[in-house]
This record gives structure tokens, C-alpha cells and sequence, in this order.
């Protein structure tokens, strides 16, 4: 077996048990923005510490930053914050697995985006995998419960759920433009760098929020230390495996293997959050997979 392949595996999965963490959060103990500070302020040490050994046993230079990656890395780290407030408020109004699958729009909406704001053509592709990714979004955002006229398909979970893959994918831009600003030896160094400064950043913007607007929620953060711990670690393991899984292979097929997330998150929802999931629940999330595949694998 290529190496990639476990690593991606891992990479989701890390990436879907902090998720399952932070929903663990929002439930007993934290807000939707505290649940979401714990992932940063947990991580960012931890990356620092990460990121200073190699470089110290490495001998590689630590890079030099300019006007261009702090506008790049702080726009998108603001953005990844928004998002993750918006999946852990999500949980919520819906399932853990369907808030998941909101999340996974983030790369239609990108194809989306760059379309309509850049003028970049998407080919038959990429206007299929559009058109059957809406159809698994009306779907999802049709409310078990049921409805009337436009409150079935625009309410709260919807705009949650498209708002958090519309900011995903703004911040994935950010991150790419702050690392390639950089002039610094290996992806690594640039790759690294970007992450311990950003997740430093969103740490201190968080918390500096908190200690303003949510009164003695950043002592209720520190003070489950014990599943913060653990929602800094995955982080920092998702991340690190999602770039090491891009630099051995092409991004696309990384794309695609990456969407096991979504087998991840139905098994915690029926095994870990004893969740029900609905047939149309089902059929939703398997239009925007489908939708998802066809962008990854066939859009160059």
C-alpha cells in the first residue's frame, strides 16, 4: 500500500474525531465559540513546539514573512474561525453526520466561487457536479421535522451549514497564499510556519472575543483541559497529515480518498451520538459526495 493512503485515512479521521470532540463541548460544557477557541488555543502550543524542533534539528532557516502572508494568513485564519463556529453551532440544529456533510460543500462552493468572482470556467464537469450537489443540499436542508413554503430549505441549518463551507473554502485560499508567499526552503518550513503563526493569531483574537463578549468562558475552556487536550492534538495531527498526504500525492485523488470523513461521521453518529439519520438524510449526503468526487477527480 502507498503511503498516502493510510496517512489521508488519518488525516480524516483525526479531522472527524476533533469535530466529534468539539461537539462533546458544545453539548455539556461550552459555548459554540468556546467549543471553537479549545481547538486553537489547544493546538497552537503544540504546533509552536512541533515547528521549533524542526527547525532546530533540521537547520533549515525560519522564514522571513512580509505585508502579503500576514494578509493571506490572517484573513484566512478569520475565516477558518467563522467556520468552525458554524459546524459546531450546526450540531445543534441537525445530526453530527449531516453537519459533516455540510461541511464537505466547501468544495463546491470554491468551484462556485471561482466562477462567479473570477471567471474561471468549470467545464460539464464541473457544472454536473453543481447541479447535483444542489440537489443533495435541498435535501439536507429540508428539516426532519418538516415545514412550511421557503422555511423548509433556508433556515437555520442551512445557513449555518453553507456559510461553514463557503468560509472553509476562503480560508483554504488564505492559507495557500500566505504559504506561497514565503520564500523558504521546503514546503515543510512554509507549510509549518503558516500554521504555528496562524493558529497563534486565531488564538489570540478568540480569546481576546471572549474576554469582551462572553464573560468567563475562556475559564471554562482551561477548565476542560482534559477534551481540550485532546481537540488540540487531533488538530494538529489532521493537519499535519493532510500536507504530508499532498506532497507524496496528486491533491485530487487526496480529495477524494479524504471524503472517508463522511463514513466516519455516520458511524459516530449512529455508534458514538446514537443519532437517527433519515432516508432523505442519507440520499442527500450521497448526492453531495457524488457531487464532491466529480469536482476532485475531474476538474484539472
Amino acid at each position: 500500500m502507498q503511503a498516502w493512503i493510510p496517512i489521508t485515512i488519518l488525516a480524516a479521521f483525526s479531522q472527524n474525531l476533533r469535530f466529534m470532540l468539539q461537539k462533546r463541548l458544545k453539548d455539556t460544557q461550552l459555548s459554540s465559540t468556546g467549543a471553537t477557541f479549545a481547538r486553537f488555543v489547544y493546538s497552537a502550543p503544540l504546533v509552536a513546539v512541533l515547528m521549533t524542533a524542526y527547525f532546530m534539528v533540521t537547520g533549515v532557516e525560519v522564514p522571513t514573512p512580509n505585508a502579503r502572508f500576514f494578509a493571506f494568513a490572517f484573513s484566512g485564519g478569520i475565516a477558518q474561525i467563522l467556520a468552525t463556529i458554524c459546524v459546531v453551532a450546526l450540531f445543534a440544529e441537525r445530526n453530527f453526520a449531516v453537519g459533516i456533510t455540510f461541511k464537505k460543500t466547501e468544495v463546491v462552493l470554491t468551484a462556485l466561487t471561482g466562477l462567479l468572482v473570477l471567471g474561471e470556467g468549470i467545464g460539464t464537469a464541473g457544472v454536473f457536479a453543481i447541479f447535483v450537489g444542489f440537489s443533495g443540499l435541498l435535501l439536507l436542508s429540508d428539516p426532519p421535522e418538516g415545514g412550511r413554503g421557503w422555511r423548509r430549505f433556508f433556515n437555520r441549518a442551512a445557513a449555518l451549514g453553507l456559510g461553514a463551507g463557503l468560509l472553509f473554502s476562503f480560508s483554504a485560499i488564505g492559507y495557500r497564499g500566505a504559504s506561497l508567499s514565503l520564500d523558504a526552503e521546503g514546503v515543510i518550513a512554509r507549510a509549518g510556519f503558516t500554521l504555528a503563526v496562524v493558529t497563534a493569531f486565531q488564538s489570540l483574537v478568540m480569546a481576546t472575543w471572549m474576554v469582551l463578549r462572553e464573560k468567563g468562558e475562556v475559564t471554562r475552556v482551561f477548565a476542560a483541559w482534559r477534551v481540550g487536550v485532546l481537540v488540540g492534538l487531533s488538530s494538529m495531527v489532521g493537519s499535519f497529515c493532510w500536507f504530508t498526504a499532498f506532497t507524496l500525492q496528486n491533491a485530487a485523488l487526496v480529495k477524494a480518498l479524504g471524503q472517508v470523513e463522511l463514513l466516519f461521521s455516520y458511524a459516530a453518529t449512529l455508534f458514538v451520538f446514537r443519532e437517527s439519520v433519515s432516508k432523505r438524510e442519507y440520499a442527500g449526503t450521497a448526492l453531495i459526495l457524488a457531487s464532491v468526487l466529480v469536482l476532485v477527480l475531474f476538474l484539472k
